[in-house]
């Protein structure tokens, strides 16, 4: 377990963010459930060309991708590393099970059905890829593939939430991709499990507050529409 010094500990975290980033989603949940109070810095994907590749932003996150954890001394890239750092240095609640092999082995069965076999397939640069008359078709038809497998899977590892009934890194890799399934226009009674899980996390407080909607960066013209 890495020592993290009183000194090191007590400097604000940074987070550099994009209101509508999965990722960075993932994350913010995270330091919302575990208490950690940060600086969020906003990263525009869109703006400039994208800020993500600013030389500056490259230095610390070469894939020029968000979020970028600044703690403890460092600058620390993808949504899960991150999450499994604060389960490791900052302690309860555990967004991955210590004490059960098999469910830590199911959460991150999870995780990764999400986070590297559908959100990617659909994110911003494979998009832009696809090109604008595509992208919407292509979008909707990764997600529900990916679907219909996710669901598959959580009717043998969900209770109250994804796995179980404690929240964990499951369940918030869960709530972007549906945020992402509905911007798609994904027909989600066609995944029930999936919606219940979703509903119900939607409701809590932590996940309110990681929204889009209520993050700094989020425009205020389309507030009401994210």
């Amino acid at each position: 377990k890495r020592v993290v010094s009183k000194k090191m500990a007590a400097s604000k975290p940074i987070l550099y963010s994009y209101f509508r980033s999965s990722c960075s989603w993932r994350v913010r949940i995270a330091l919302a459930l575990k208490g950690i109070e940060y600086e969020y810095k906003a990263v525009h994907l869109l703006k400039d060309g994208g800020q993500q590749y600013t030389e500056d932003y490259k230095t610390f996150n070469p894939q020029c991708e968000v979020p970028t954890l600044e703690i403890d001394g460092l600058a620390l890239t993808q949504s899960l590393a991150i999450i499994e750092y604060l389960d490791e240095t900052r302690g309860k609640p555990y967004l991955v099970p210590k004490d059960d092999p098999l469910k830590r082995a199911q959460v991150r069965s999870v995780c990764h059905i999400i986070a590297s076999g559908i959100q990617p397939i659909q994110n911003l640069r494979v998009l832009k890829y696809v090109g604008p008359e595509k992208k919407a078709e292509w979008g909707k038809h990764w997600i529900e593939s990916g679907f219909r497998g996710l669901e598959t899977t959580l009717s043998k590892t969900a209770g109250k939430y994804c796995v179980g009934d404690d929240i964990t890194m499951a369940d918030l890799c869960l709530v972007p991709q549906v945020y992402n399934a509905n911007r798609f226009g994904v027909e989600m009674s066609s995944f029930p499990i999936i919606g219940r899980i979703n509903q119900t996390l939607s409701e809590h407080d932590i996940f309110k507050k990681a929204h889009p909607s209520q993050q700094p960066d989020c425009p205020e013209d389309i507030k009401d529409k994210v």
